[in-house]
C-alpha cells in the first residue's frame, strides 16, 4: 500500500458510521452482511449506510456481491493487512523488537474478544 491508498483508507475511517460500519464487516468474516441488516445493527437508515459503505468501497475497505435481490458486503482483509503493514513497515527507526508485541498479537476468530 502506498501513502495515497492509505490516506484514502484512513480518511474513509475518519467517520463514526463507517468505522462502525467496517468493525461489524470484520466480526462478520468473509460471508459478510447484507446492506438492509448493516443499516438495522448501526441504526441509521439504508440510504445512509449504503452511502457509508460506497466510500468503504472507493477506499478498496470492503467489496460487494449480490445474493439474490440483497447486496452483500465483505471487509477487504488484504487491504486491511496492507494499511497495518503500511503503518508498521519502518517500524521504530530499526528497532523492530519495539513492535514485535503487536505484529505478533494474534488475530481473533470473527466476533471473538470484540469490543463495542
Amino acid at each position: 500500500m502506498d501513502e495515497r491508498q492509505a490516506l484514502i483508507a484512513f480518511g474513509a475511517l475518519s467517520q463514526e458510521t463507517r468505522l462502525r460500519l467496517l468493525r461489524l464487516l470484520v466480526m462478520a468474516g468473509p460471508a459478510g452482511i447484507a446492506a438492509g441488516s448493516l443499516a438495522e445493527q448501526v441504526a441509521v437508515s439504508p440510504s445512509n449506510v449504503s452511502f457509508h459503505l460506497k466510500e468503504l468501497e472507493r477506499a478498496g475497505l470492503v467489496s460487494t456481491r449480490r445474493d439474490a435481490r440483497s447486496i452483500v458486503y465483505s471487509a477487504e482483509y488484504d487491504a486491511l493487512s496492507g494499511l497495518i503493514r503500511f503503518l508498521m513497515e519502518d517500524c521504530c527507526s530499526g528497532r523492530p523488537e519495539i513492535c514485535a508485541p503487536a505484529l505478533a498479537a494474534p488475530c481473533c476468530q470473527p466476533g471473538e474478544g470484540a469490543r463495542q
